[in-house]
């Protein structure tokens, strides 16, 4: 009974959570302007209408540099806090990990204000490198958690061995550990450009003359007119938001299998 319940309450869950984001694609090949129902037919013209809009390729341009910066600048971070975390012990390391990983439970709002007013008293001006400094701030956590499971998996004999056979630190790094959490790093990588390119409070708060795409998405929604094409856009983000998160748990779980650990679960 209680499985049966629960089973009910997770499906339930499942679709109050998705239900909104199947809703994307069925208006987006509706041939009407209005989002209601019952649609009025099938048509893949607003697709073909985001070729049209230069702001928006310019949007999508500076969102994508501005995630590849993060997802690279993050996974460094990651690695080198992952690494110290998984290998040493140092005075005050819970605290200093546990301040490292505040980000995932404030609020995203709480955090862009504060980069706000700190950006705005040290009178330095908005844009993409500012929305590249908040974002790289919420991303490094999820790189942390993902690479000290890499890290912590790995099997230090092989390091060990390395370094008796006259390796340096270095090298041994780069020979042997690099190559065997290279799954999670690549998973990252993948994560943390994901949460990047889809992010909207850090980015409205900071981004200057030159929006980022769902900052542009969510000025467009003034125009109804337009919304069907955000509704396509909206449909594609989706689809790449699951292929890349797809992407990353292939990879986490590659990693894992690799170091012989045991798999608890992941983001998919």
């Amino acid at each position: 009974m209680k499985g049966g319940w629960l089973r009910i309450y997770a499906v339930a869950y499942l679709v109050f959570l998705y239900a909104p984001i199947i809703l994307l694609p069925i208006f987006a090949f509706n041939d009407s302007t209005i989002i209601a129902f019952p649609l009025s037919g099938f048509t893949t013209q607003w697709f073909g209408e985001l070729a049209k809009i230069p702001a928006l390729h310019g949007a999508v341009l500076n969102s994508l540099s501005i995630a590849v910066t993060t997802a690279l600048l993050a996974t460094v971070l990651g690695i080198c806090a992952a690494r110290a975390s998984a290998r040493y012990m140092f005075p005050g390391k819970k605290p200093i990990m546990g301040f490292i990983m505040l980000p995932l439970v404030l609020p995203e709002i709480i955090v862009a204000v504060a980069l706000l007013v700190v950006l705005l008293a040290l009178g330095l001006p908005l844009g993409a490198w500012t929305v590249i400094l908040g974002h790289v701030l919420i991303c490094t956590p999820f790189s942390i958690a993902i690479l000290t499971s890499a890290f912590a998996n790995m099997d230090r004999s092989l390091e060990e061995a390395a370094v008796d056979l006259g390796e340096t630190a270095f090298s041994t790094f780069r020979l042997i550990t690099l190559p065997l959490v290279m799954p999670g790093i690549i998973s990252s990588l993948l994560i943390a450009f994901t949460i990047s390119l889809d992010e909207f409070i850090i980015a409205f708060f900071l981004t200057g003359t030159e929006p980022t795409l769902p900052v542009y998405l969510w000025s467009q929604l003034r125009f109804p007119q337009k919304i069907p094409a955000v509704m396509a856009l909206g449909t594609i983000l989706v689809a790449l938001s699951v292929i890349l998160l797809t992407v990353a748990e292939y990879f986490r779980r590659r990693g894992v299998a690799r170091a012989g650990g045991k798999d608890t679960g992941g983001f998919l």
